[in-house]
């Protein structure tokens, strides 16, 4: 028996239905006219409150009229800037349904009812990217929270705007810090309208946000007037404005695979039954949240395009993290691809266990498919510091050892390597996990699950402040080195803790603020990621853009346990992962980093021979020519 789903879902119901016209609200002080596309309704109202707050019960109603393809049309000749506004639908079983617009980009205070302004100014564009990529994950609320930020506008959008900001005992904090991190992206966890925190106390909760509620509506609770509609979008644009005049561009995390209540959001109050994905007549639940969005539905897949094109437009971000990347389908990652062709995209690529074929997922498997997506490479992460879901599970760094030989494979962006000898020839291209080495985001730690440093205190908690700080200098000069895309979250460089909470999402502001103070004190270890970075950035060894081209960089290993040693283009690159020095043979040339010391310049010569690479440490030798 056909079910209402199958109808849905059916591809009969697409070409009658899919829709390329204009949605959301087009205003002009003379005129304001209302697209929604909606074709299972048989009677839609727009509703304008009378003010903004949330209880108000005062409206007027206006019939929309019904267009093609299922859209709905209506306009008003009136200047209806800053009115608030909903919709009302009647479905053909006498369902009623009232919603916010799906494609609002202002909204009241919890974003419950939409609001009419004109187009915000757009952010002025950076010129395309070029260059070698390297990420910093910021929280924008962690990120001045911290009563040691010294920064005026704690946990708001405006917090990452002051400059000359310092902790009590005179370090540089906030975005001074960012712009002498060496990295060229700043990535914001979830800043759109997500549902978990009340903007009207937004000090009382806390959420990392990601629970989507309104996509294209900048969250309030970042907001220094959370129920004036304009502030925030200011705000946020004033925030992105500040980060590009720092010379940093801003990827913005998003989450278009679940919706954080399916019963109440707009997508669903407007097409029941069409955006979401079910099994067995109930929705389907890959994503661990409830719900999974069905990003493979045509109206969902340009639902998706159109927003990610509004905030490159409007705020001008720079690129897209798309959460839980797995459950979105091939098809639709095409599109956002070709619709933003020069920003930085990258993506959570697990398989999922979601009512969409494995070869639709958006994971590495299908990596040839999307080649301008990057992939986190979770296998870096774990053969470096240990399993990243058994706390005690020691990696490299931490003391274990046997698999030194596929960690090589990983700091090569996944490319097949194995025992000498080695060429270029030996090594296919096909070889690589990826489509191209800047596919793989190499990292070690993120927001979530331990910190790095929580992590090194469950796998050797024996160990004392300073082998700890090498275990973490060894792991973050090896994400540094890697090929691929490096990355890192805030405070990773200054040893963060959050006191072993693995999943601090609710945790408040006690757990998840930078201590600001303590990354001053480790401010030398932030200054040699930083200069590494800058330095790695321009050098040929870094430069492959296939896999080919990597296999005649890289020249072969000396493997020994705990002890990595690798000829990259002119490049040897050691990382000894043992409490004790190590003497192994180097060619000759000039040492560039040794242990704590970095000079690009040289540090000292080396005339060939055994060379002592100090305990948990790093070397980098350029060959004599």
């Amino acid at each position: 028996m056909t079910t209402e789903a199958d109808w849905l879902f059916s591809p009969e119901f697409a070409r009658q239905y899919d829709y390329d016209g204009p949605l959301g609200v087009v205003y002009h002080p003379a005129a304001t006219t209302f697209h929604l596309w909606a074709p299972t309704a048989t009677q839609v109202w727009v509703r304008l409150y009378s003010d903004a707050q949330p209880a108000t019960e005062g409206f007027s109603q206006f019939g929309l009229t019904a267009g093609r393809n299922g859209s709905w049309q209506l306009t008003l000749h009136e200047d209806l800037a800053r009115v608030v506004y909903t919709y009302v639908l009647r479905f053909a079983d006498g369902e009623q349904t009232e919603t916010i617009d799906p494609y609002a980009t202002a909204a009241i205070v919890n974003g419950t009812r939409g609001v009419i302004l004109p187009s915000p100014a757009p952010v002025a564009p950076l010129p395309p990217f070029h260059g070698r990529a390297s990420i910093m994950e910021v929280s924008i609320r962690d990120f001045s929270s911290h009563p040691a930020s010294g920064i005026r506008h704690r946990g708001q959008y405006l917090g990452l705007t002051e400059v000359g900001t310092k902790t009590p005992t005179g370090a540089g904090s906030g975005l001074d810090y960012l712009k002498q991190s060496g990295v060229t992206h700043v990535q914001l966890m979830p800043f759109f309208d997500f549902a978990t925190v009340d903007e009207t106390a937004p000090g009382r909760d806390y959420n990392w946000g990601y629970d989507p509620q309104n996509y294209n509506v900048p969250e309030g609770s970042f907001a220094t007037a959370p129920a004036d509609p304009q502030t925030r979008i200011s705000e946020a644009q004033a925030m992105i404005t500040a980060l590009h005049a720092a010379g940093l561009r801003v990827i913005m995390d998003v989450v278009y695979n679940h919706v954080y209540d399916p019963r109440a959001q707009a997508l669903a109050l407007t097409v029941p039954g069409y955006y979401f994905r079910q099994h067995e007549g109930q929705l389907s639940d890959g994503t661990g949240t409830g719900n999974d969005l069905a990003s493979e539905q045509p109206m969902a897949r340009r639902y998706i395009v159109d927003s990610v094109r509004y905030w490159a437009k409007t705020y001008g971000v720079d690129g897209f993290r798309f959460d839980l990347m797995g459950s979105l389908d091939v098809t639709t990652m095409q599109a956002v691809a070709a619709a933003l062709p020069n920003l930085l995209l990258l993506g959570e690529g697990w398989p999922m266990a979601t009512p969409l074929p494995a070869t639709q997922q958006t994971t590495p498997a299908q990596a040839t498919a999307v080649p301008s997506i990057g992939f986190f490479n979770d296998g870096l992460r774990d053969l470096i510091k240990g399993d990243n879901f058994v706390a005690a599970a020691p990696g490299f760094v931490t003391g274990a050892t046997g698999n030194e030989w596929a960690l090589v494979a990983e700091l090569l962006a996944g490319m097949t390597v194995g025992p000498a000898p080695y060429s270029p020839e030996s090594i296919s291209g096909a070889h690589g996990r990826y489509a191209w080495p800047q596919q793989a985001i190499q990292y070690v730690s993120v927001h979530d699950n331990l910190t790095l440093y929580d992590k090194l205190v469950a796998t050797n908690p024996a160990d004392d402040a300073a082998t700890r700080e090498a275990r973490a200098r060894l792991a973050l000069l090896m994400v540094a080195l890697s090929q691929g895309v490096p990355f890192f979250p805030l405070g990773a460089t200054g040893l963060r803790t959050k006191g072993g909470d693995a999943n601090s999402y609710r945790s408040g502001d006690n757990v998840n603020a930078i201590d600001w103070n303590r990354l001053g004190r480790h401010r030398e270890l932030n200054q040699l990621i930083a200069r590494v970075l800058i330095w790695r950035a321009a050098q040929p060894e870094w430069q492959a853009q296939s896999y080919p081209e990597l296999a005649a960089l890289y020249r072969g290993s000396d493997i020994q346990p705990g002890v990595i040693a690798s000829r990259l283009g002119a490049l040897w690159i050691a990382f000894n992962a043992r409490p004790a020095a190590v003497t192994l043979w180097a060619p000759a040339g000039t040492v560039l980093l040794n242990g704590t010391a970095f000079a690009p310049a040289g540090l000292a010569t080396h005339a060939g021979g055994d060379y002592s690479i100090p305990p948990l440490s790093a070397v980098i030798l350029r060959e004599k020519s």
